[in-house]
């Protein structure tokens, strides 16, 4: 699969950018053998694909886990309690921002924004079966909601979704 995004993109002037994020969408993060191969492909040198890729905040070096939580602190989440959000799930699952649980099942990533400030605060679950979002958190409503994902059902009935 991976030749396939090289031969879509390798002849392409600046199609740097587009192979890793193909490369990304693939396999979840950017495996060094997947850099390599980029570079022997496209004649870039790794130094310069490791450049592009740290300068980008999209692009991970490390998988992510089953359910990537986006946990928003723009600044209306951020005035409505999105901290104490922040503090509640990361206790809950021990892992910190940009961490992932040890049994591979949450990534926590905090972001600047998500673009639905009339809900703050915000989450938004991302997997491979898509995206939801939940606003209007409370600390009790991210718990639910993580014990729904934890048992394999999504969140719980009745939480506030966009």
């Amino acid at each position: 699969m991976l030749e396939s995004i090289l031969e879509q993109y390798a002849n392409e002037p600046g199609g740097l950018i587009g192979i890793l994020q193909k490369t990304q969408e693939l396999y979840g993060y950017l495996p060094e053998d997947a850099i390599k191969t980029i570079s022997e492909r496209t004649d870039i040198p790794e130094a310069k694909i490791y450049g592009v890729a740290t300068f980008y905040t999209q692009f991970r070096f490390e998988p992510i886990g089953k359910y990537n939580l986006l946990l928003c602190m723009g600044t209306a989440c951020h005035v409505n309690g999105a901290s104490e959000i922040v503090e509640t799930v990361s206790e809950r699952l021990g892992i910190a921002d940009g961490e992932t649980t040890e049994d591979g099942l949450f990534t926590l990533s905090v972001v600047a924004c998500l673009g639905c400030c009339s809900l703050a605060p915000v989450m938004m679950v991302r997997s491979s079966e898509g995206e939801e979002v939940y606003g209007s958190l409370t600390r009790d409503a991210a718990l639910k909601i993580l014990d729904g994902y934890k048992a394999g059902e999504g969140a719980a009935d009745g939480e506030v979704m966009a």
